[in-house]
């Protein structure tokens, strides 16, 4: 669920919304999403001073509230 979350927003907000990839990494208590997108697309993923990133980190983390789990949003480049 969180996973085609962080798709939907992210592809919303790009330029080229095929190149956005999703890995998911389970752990005991945590679960990190690794996010990729287009090298020209990062700065709107990102925004200003962050704005976005942590707007989505925000949402993610109401939406996983109730499962107790622990969920991070890496972008790479």
């Amino acid at each position: 669920m969180e996973k085609d979350l962080v798709e939907y927003i992210v592809k919303s907000l790009v330029d080229d919304p095929g190149a956005v990839v999703v890995n998911v990494v389970e752990g005991e208590k945590s679960t990190i999403l690794e996010l990729k997108v287009a090298t020209d697309d990062i700065g709107k993923v990102i925004g200003k001073h962050g704005r976005i990133a942590k707007a989505i980190r925000t949402v993610l983390l109401a939406a996983t509230a109730k499962s107790g789990k622990h969920t991070v949003l890496e972008i790479l480049d």
